[in-house]
């Protein structure tokens, strides 16, 4: 009776140590809060003009976001496959032997009618073969804000975007650096030309978990389990 309380508790405190890897997301992140510009102080000048240089628009220049606080919308192309096969073979043979022991007069030494003599063999092979296919795809828009902009001119970007339907959640988070060469006209920017990008999509809710393996599953599918 104590082995099955024991075992009863571990298996318990095993599951209390695997969680959903959703269970911490929650919406209103400060983290990815969005980024309010800082309200311009427009120097006084004395000259009477009504041209503001903090608004003005050049009639042959694109207003892009490049600034904390503006918006850019990122096109989400994300598509990823890979394949790995790998096949190993060895086999390996070994044969030691003792010829029969010669005494005086070169007669063999002979115990209970059987000479003295020793041979022994052995023959390993191994096999393997191993395949692995994935691939990924994501598509979609996002619209994140600049968060910081470095010295260098790159924006920081970071943004999340929240969908309920019915009885579950969907979530799409990113963030990274671009360039502001790669920001287009209207202000759109290609998920692949973002670096260090760190984009997540995934979900909450009954839709989720109906996915994903009970706690007793997950340990009798885990290293833990010795058998």
């Amino acid at each position: 009776m104590r082995h099955i309380v024991l075992f009863t508790v571990a298996i318990l405190a095993l599951s209390g140590c695997v969680s959903n890897q959703n269970s911490e997301v929650v919406q209103d992140d400060p983290y990815y809060a969005p980024m309010y510009p800082e309200p311009i102080v427009e120097p006084l000048v004395a000259t009477g003009s009504l041209f503001n240089t903090h608004v003005s628009n050049d009639l042959y220049a694109d207003k892009k976001a490049l600034r904390t606080g503006d918006i850019i919308t990122v096109k989400l192309q994300e598509s990823t496959q890979a394949s790995k096969a790998a096949k190993t073979q060895t086999d390996k043979q070994s044969e030691a032997k003792l010829d029969p022991v010669i005494g005086l007069g070169g007669v063999p030494v002979n115990i209970g009618g059987d000479s003295i003599q020793f041979g022994i063999g052995s023959d390993a092979s191994f096999k393997g073969d191993a395949k692995s296919n994935q691939s990924n795809s994501l598509a979609g828009d996002i619209s994140v804000n600049v968060m910081r902009v470095l010295p260098n001119g790159n924006l920081v970007i970071r943004g999340e975007k929240w969908l309920t339907l019915n009885s579950g959640e969907e979530f799409i988070r990113l963030e990274g650096l671009v360039r502001p060469q790669d920001v287009s006209a209207d202000n759109t920017v290609q998920s692949n030309r973002i670096a260090n990008a760190r984009i997540q999509y995934s979900g909450k809710g009954q839709t989720q978990e109906a996915q994903s393996a009970g706690w007793l599953t997950r340990f009798f599918s885990s290293s833990l389990f010795p058998f």
